[in-house]
């Protein structure tokens, strides 16, 4: 069997997925290519737009987001693979996302529409959203949403 070339192996990881330029270069690594070889493809990938950290942002937002998660969470996730925090602020800015709506959707998946019945209730629902990335604003507003408010 033939060896992949370090530009086929790069061009299959991003057939499959966006990747940050981190996490590119992260698997490159492993597969035992030279690392000065691997920014090379890496520079001649996003220059012809093949890669992009802004389009990785913005699919990992929104794929996120769609997975109940906050955006201080996404975030976080987003700087750990690597996403400069210029790209993460214009991904967030552009996105249409109702944090509020998304965040009393999540806790509304999770433990139902009932107001929590004890304050021990209470806590554990605000430690889960608070674990899902939401902000104590966010969390708060998502007590007081009713699924048919729509």
């Amino acid at each position: 069997m033939r060896k992949q070339s370090l530009n086929e192996r790069a061009m299959n990881l991003l057939a499959r997925r966006e990747h940050s330029v981190t996490e590119l270069k992260n698997k490159l690594l492993k597969a035992d290519f030279d690392i000065d070889e691997i920014y090379n493809v890496i520079a001649k990938l996003t220059e012809t737009g093949l890669q992009s950290d802004d389009r990785f942002a913005e699919n990992y937002l929104r794929y996120r987001s769609q997975r109940g998660f906050g955006f201080r969470r996404i975030t976080l996730e987003l700087k750990e693979r690597g996403v400069a925090a210029d790209i993460i602020a214009d991904a967030l800015d552009t996105s249409d996302i109702d944090w509020f709506t998304l965040a009393a959707s999540a806790r509304c998946k999770r433990f139902g529409e009932h107001y929590p019945d004890t304050p021990k209730d209470r806590a554990k629902q605000q430690r889960f959203m608070q674990y899902r990335g939401f902000t104590h604003e966010q969390i708060t507003e998502s007590f007081n949403f009713k699924q048919n408010e729509k």
